[in-house]
């Protein structure tokens, strides 16, 4: 299996486009939480080995990746869109706030974005281009899916020892069966999702 390098980002460089930066998000699936994006601009001289789309990743690789991004990058920013704002937006232009708050929270001003998926978001600081899949093919990308997984992972597990009859800590939000016994034994909390299913067909 191919992992992400950082050739996209080379081809960028030589045509005068730098810094690049890579944007990802996490957490558009689950029941619960809010949607966390993240912005990493690397070092082309310090790219973490062993880059991947976090969700192929087992969680203390991730965790040590985490690391490497957070000492060697140029810039990081991870930003969140809060369930509120899932709920009046909508899950995709939710993802698209919080993937503009992470770039517009970078130190340093890319000279070009590279967006996992299909969407752009409005008001981008920089030019952009969506990439179908980025964070299998994007060093940068794939960076920052690390950094917003394991953020919005941390979050879960910070929200799972408030609400503790949901196990946040372990599904992070996921529709698990263990989460929806939960659900249909206690009731949403404050942070669930009341626009997806389960509640919106109940």
């Amino acid at each position: 299996m191919s992992r992400p390098d950082f050739t996209h980002e080379a081809c960028l460089r030589a045509r005068g486009f730098r810094p690049v930066a890579g944007i990802d998000e996490a957490g558009r699936g689950p029941l619960a939480g809010p949607v966390a994006a993240a912005a990493v601009i690397l070092d082309p001289h310090a790219v973490p080995e062993g880059l991947d789309d976090s969700k192929r990743l087992p969680s203390a690789v991730r965790e040590r990746l985490y690391d490497e991004i957070m000492e060697h990058a140029s810039a990081v920013a991870v930003a969140f869109a809060s369930v509120a704002e899932i709920e009046s937006l909508d899950i995709r232009r939710a993802t698209l706030l919080a993937m503009r708050r992470a770039v517009l929270g970078l130190a340093v001003l890319p000279a070009v974005a590279l967006i996992d998926g299909r969407d752009v978001p409005d008001g981008l600081p920089c030019p952009a281009e969506a990439l179908v899949k980025g964070d299998g093919t994007s060093a940068s990308i794939a960076a920052a899916s690390i950094v917003a997984k394991v953020t919005r992972d941390r979050l879960m597990r910070r929200l799972g020892r408030a609400f503790p009859a949901y196990g946040f800590e372990q599904h992070m939000g996921y529709g698990t069966k263990a989460h929806l016994s939960a659900i249909a034994t206690h009731g949403p909390c404050p942070f669930h999702r009341l626009s997806f299913k389960p509640f919106r067909s109940a």
